[in-house]
């Protein structure tokens, strides 16, 4: 296995949900991000990184009928679909490398909450970027959630490159356009806080 994936495998197999810094009760950016985004319930969306993240818990809740979700890890993925329950069966679940996977189809919304800031190394995050531009359909949104640029340096003992909207948008290209950019300072489990910034983008038609 990649060693990024044995790092994320580990992750998941020896911390609980509640354990890792990047834990939301309620993921309520991302949220209101992709309602503003499309109020079609049977808009494709895809969840890159999502881990064992509750957003597709809360998208399912919405009533949102054409979800998947990335992730490296087959253990979060695996604690998603358990605390889901039947539910869950709805969802695609893809264990897959967001630089190396090969999208089937395309979507409407690509989110990503505190995955791209873990490419570092600027082959990486034009790989990640090659598969967003095959995988979202012209008019679709993009919303990626990174530290910002006054934020934490490392997560979960790994370097991260921070970002704000200028940088999202020249690591995207000009056929993409920005929508809307928020901050938010988020509080880990253990009340330390990390500075975030989501930043809402459209794939020009």
């Amino acid at each position: 296995m990649p060693d990024r994936t044995t790092h994320w495998q580990t992750v998941y197999a020896t911390k609980g949900e509640t354990e890792v810094s990047w834990f939301q009760d309620s993921p309520a950016i991302s949220l209101e991000m992709i309602r503003a985004a499309t109020s079609d319930l049977s808009a494709a969306i895809i969840d890159i990184g999502g881990g064992a993240s509750r957003l597709a818990d809360a998208l399912l809740h919405d009533g949102y009928l054409n979800l998947a979700v990335l992730d490296l890890s087959a253990n979060a993925l695996d604690a998603a679909k358990q605390r889901i329950g039947p539910a869950a069966s709805a969802v695609d679940w893809i264990v897959a490398d967001a630089t190396t996977w090969r999208p089937a189809r395309t979507y409407d919304v690509w989110h990503d909450r505190a995955a791209f800031h873990f490419l570092t190394d600027p082959r990486d995050r034009a790989a990640y970027i090659e598969r967003l531009r095959t995988a979202v359909a012209p008019g679709g949104h993009v919303i990626i959630a990174t530290f910002a640029p006054d934020g934490p340096e490392k997560c979960s003992g790994l370097p991260v490159q921070r970002h704000d909207s200028a940088s999202l948008l020249g690591e995207l290209g000009t056929d993409f356009e920005l929508v809307e950019t928020l901050s938010e300072t988020h509080q880990t489990p253990w009340h330390s806080t990390q500075a975030f910034q989501f930043s809402r983008f459209r794939r020009r038609s």
